[in-house]
């Protein structure tokens, strides 16, 4: 008995969809810390001759862009959260209203998934007798533990994630030489991208090659354009 059971949690944790949240927030967090700071930087080192404005440049957006990317992070889950709350009540007041009419919706939402319609109508009425309106957010409104909104989490997983992810290049304009510092920031910034896709993509069970091509090309776009801005438009400070 215990092998089966043991089994079975082996199974369970072969699966990453429980951890899509906080690694969405996690993963968004650390790669624009890393992108929008290094890019920041390179921008400043193509028109700057000192290391002072390069520094107190990529601090500035290192700590403005985790409070921003926190903040962000929890108000647009919130308001997820709020459109999930307005859909139980809404749900709630429909069952109290037309528990027929609701019953026969649940029932076809099972017909669809492939169950006979007597069948689909007894699977219907047996989970409506134990929770009702937990059938109905579930199976209706599509609303589960694992994809409910939590504001929180998310908020937390970004800006942490944002701030570790910004220190990297931060830590590159203090120690590495002002020569050719922007070439330094774009091939350390690069390195950075592909351990975090790789981390990401090993954390969440996906392809590695899919998620590190994905980065590469992404973050040498926006680092490229960010320097040829700098080049273009900057004056030697």
């Amino acid at each position: 008995m215990d092998e089966i059971k043991d089994s079975f949690d082996n199974y369970l944790e072969s699966h990453y969809i429980s951890r899509s949240n906080w690694l969405r927030a996690a993963v968004l967090g650390a790669n624009d810390g890393i992108l929008s700071t290094a890019s920041l930087a390179i921008g400043v080192a193509a028109a700057s001759g000192t290391r002072e404005p390069i520094v107190l440049a990529t601090l500035a957006g290192l700590v403005a862009g985790a409070l921003s990317m926190a903040a962000g992070e929890y108000v647009s889950v919130s308001s997820q959260t709020d459109i999930e709350k307005a859909d139980i009540e809404r749900e709630k007041a429909e069952l109290k209203e037309m528990p027929d009419l609701e019953l026969n919706r649940l029932a076809e939402i099972y017909e669809k998934r492939g169950l006979k319609k007597a069948t689909a109508m007894i699977v219907a009425k047996e989970l409506s007798a134990k929770d009702a309106l937990g059938a109905h957010i579930r199976d209706e409104l599509g609303i589960n533990e694992i994809s409910q909104a939590k504001p929180m989490q998310a908020a937390f997983a970004s800006g942490s994630a944002f701030t570790v992810g910004g220190t990297l290049p931060l830590i590159v304009t203090l120690f590495l030489p002002l020569r050719n510092m922007e070439y330094s920031l774009y091939g350390f910034a690069l390195f950075f991208l592909i351990v975090l896709g790789a981390m990401a993509a090993k954390t969440g069970g996906s392809s590695v090659v899919k998620a590190i091509v994905r980065i590469t090309f992404w973050g040498t776009m926006a680092m490229g354009l960010t320097a040829i801005v700098g080049y273009l438009f900057g004056v030697n400070i």
